[in-house]
């Protein structure tokens, strides 16, 4: 079913994700974290995407990023199966970074992209298109404070990969994608943010 006008079930993933994103922010800015799936669900709804594809997008980085306050991953993945279906579960567990590999050891910060890449061969086609929304909007949103900052060093300390690592990593998820078969239009959106960000890296 494609979104048209207002949702319950989205509303519902909305106030889903403002609890357990509650006091997160994006990093290095004062941007409540909320801000940053709101954006995923409203790219996938400009694309056209049905309710679940749309629910996945907000729901994307609650597994990842809230297990805290008495959360673990299990119970995390419950109330989204529960309250959401097993098709949107299953959609956020593909675009969530792994901490641990299949036989239980530990993944590197390194290792963890490398899964996450490895991972998209066998994922959805909804799953894809919340891995294309969410880099669009991380990249372009790196992009934007980039061009209205002098100091650009302070943006590219914000992550682990600095400024070769960040621009690097946001075109391998793009050509990954087209590796494996996606082709949606949302790719050329991908392809402009991924480049843009790369040429900024250097």
């Amino acid at each position: 079913m494609t979104v048209n006008g207002y949702s319950d079930v989205i509303n519902h993933a909305l106030a889903f994700a403002a609890k357990h994103h509650d006091r997160q922010v994006r990093k290095g800015t004062r941007l409540p974290y909320l801000t940053h799936p709101a954006n995923v669900a409203l790219i996938l709804t400009r694309y056209g995407r049905d309710t679940d594809t749309v629910v996945a997008g907000i729901l994307h980085d609650v597994i990842e990023d809230c297990v805290r306050d008495g959360y673990s991953r299990e119970m995390l993945e419950q109330r989204i199966g529960d309250k959401f279906g097993a098709k949107v579960l299953d959609t956020v567990l593909a675009v969530t970074y792994r901490r641990n590999d299949d036989d239980g050891v530990e993944l590197s910060g390194d290792d963890r992209k490398t899964d996450y890449l490895e991972r998209l061969s066998g994922a959805s086609e909804e799953a894809r298109w919340v891995c294309a929304a969410d880099k669009i909007h991380n990249a372009s949103s790196i992009v934007a404070d980039l061009r209205r900052t002098v100091d650009t060093e302070t943006i590219w300390s914000r992550f682990g990969g600095g400024r070769a690592g960040t621009g690097r990593w946001y075109r391998q998820v793009y050509e990954r994608l087209r590796e494996v078969g996606f082709d949606a239009p949302i790719m050329a959106e991908l392809d402009k943010a991924s480049s843009e960000l790369q040429e900024l890296a250097g």
